[in-house]
């Protein structure tokens, strides 16, 4: 693999020069041997912000590949990402996309180990995501056209190997269950290469024209989740949650984080074990970028942390707490938001009554801090990673006041 073709530039240690280093390893991964072909990728939009890699010997590929990345956020960005489409249709990307990465793939790289379980003709971006213990290479499939065929994870360490088979049971769990409320990808392939986890799923139609979510159509599809393995109810205390979680949080008591939730975890099983639960299903990472409203359907992606068996309502409260996050003036005012608003984003999930509500609040706020604690973000470097800077005060005060 060549080195990046640009100039140097002084960068702090921040997400941006993470994924610019992760540039190398993704590409190490997914091309390990070399062949006698040079294939060269476009960096988008350059070497110093990496988002995506595109092939450099096709416009109308690269050009789809960038236009069904991801949906804009904002009126700027949408302008930005038109601007490169634009770009490499009419062959002006020469001036504007000026980083380029070259590879030699070999018999053994991820080219032609699709091409023997998914056919030839397949062409490849590289999505480049921000540092966090979860990040793995994840491929847009693309044809000679530049339609977005699929997209491919790949689990290349423990937990992303972990992962990656999770969201294969999830997508066969889910889409087998017949839900009318959303829609969701079916697994194209799912296998192993060499080491590493191979997840193929088909692409969502994200490019139809989104239409307004109400509130009531957002909770009827997390609700539709939540009951699509069956429910039950019973108290806290002797429920098979509590007893998984008190496992996960045996697991970090030895990390600082770890020993102060499960503190915060049995005080809370101490002072409402008894409080009456509703258990289900939830997506486990359902965000505003996760999903989209279209005509007739809710699309939703990235099943990974699909977990049955918890109290209901979780998915509303991490949808919340996540455009909460993205809003208020910190983290830490999100949480302390999302505590003050579960009364009413548990009540079209059946939750009702104080203790209850406050329970199943407090409880999904240590389930998410135990993820972060199991999956080492804050030493993956992941911008929210440390929780004393913004979770676990406000889950602290919380659990002391039941």
């Amino acid at each position: 693999m060549s080195p990046i073709k640009t100039a140097p530039a002084a960068l702090q240690v921040d997400d941006e020069q993470l994924r610019a280093r992760y540039i190398e390893e993704v590409l190490s991964v997914l091309y390990p041997g070399s062949g006698p072909t040079a294939t060269e990728y476009l960096v988008i939009p350059n070497a110093r912000k990496p988002r995506l890699l595109v092939p450099a010997d096709d416009r109308r590929v690269a050009a789809g590949a960038v236009r069904r990345y991801a949906e804009p956020q904002s009126r700027l960005a949408r302008l930005k990402r038109d601007a490169v489409v634009a770009a490499l249709r009419t062959g002006a990307s020469g001036m504007l996309l000026r980083d380029r990465l070259t590879v030699r793939p070999g018999a053994d790289s991820i080219d032609a180990y699709l091409a023997r379980h998914l056919g030839a003709g397949l062409r490849l971006s590289v999505h480049i995501g921000p540092a966090r213990a979860n990040r793995k290479p994840v491929l847009q499939l693309l044809d000679g056209a530049g339609r977005t065929l699929a997209f491919a994870k790949l689990g290349t360490a423990a937990l992303t190997r972990r992962l990656v088979r999770a969201e294969a049971d999830a997508l066969a769990a889910v889409g087998a269950a017949g839900l009318t409320q959303i829609q969701v990808p079916s697994v194209l392939h799912a296998g192993q290469w060499g080491e590493h986890e191979v997840l193929v799923q088909s692409a969502l139609p994200v490019w139809q024209p989104r239409v307004a979510m109400p509130a009531s159509r957002l909770a009827a599809a997390m609700l539709e989740v939540a009951r699509c393995c069956g429910t039950g109810q019973g108290r806290l205390n002797g429920s098979g949650y509590w007893n998984r979680l008190r496992a996960r949080l045996d697991a970090v008591e030895g990390h600082a984080e770890g020993a102060a939730l499960r503190t915060a975890a049995e005080r809370v099983a101490r002072a409402a074990g008894d409080v009456e639960l509703r258990f289900g299903s939830w997506h486990g990472d359902w965000s505003p970028w996760n999903m989209a409203t279209v005509e007739g359907s809710v699309l939703v992606w990235d099943w990974e942390r699909f977990t049955p068996g918890v109290p209901v309502g979780y998915d509303g409260l991490h949808h919340a707490l996540q455009l909460g996050i993205a809003r208020a003036p910190s983290a830490g005012d999100a949480v302390n938001e999302l505590v003050a608003a579960a009364p009413d984003l548990l009540l079209p999930f059946g939750v009702a009554g104080r203790q209850a509500v406050d329970v199943t609040a407090l409880l999904y706020l240590i389930d998410l801090a135990t993820r972060y604690v199991t999956d080492r973000q804050a030493e993956a470097g992941a911008r929210l990673g440390v929780l004393g800077s913004w979770l676990l005060p406000v889950l602290v005060a919380r659990v002391e006041a039941l």
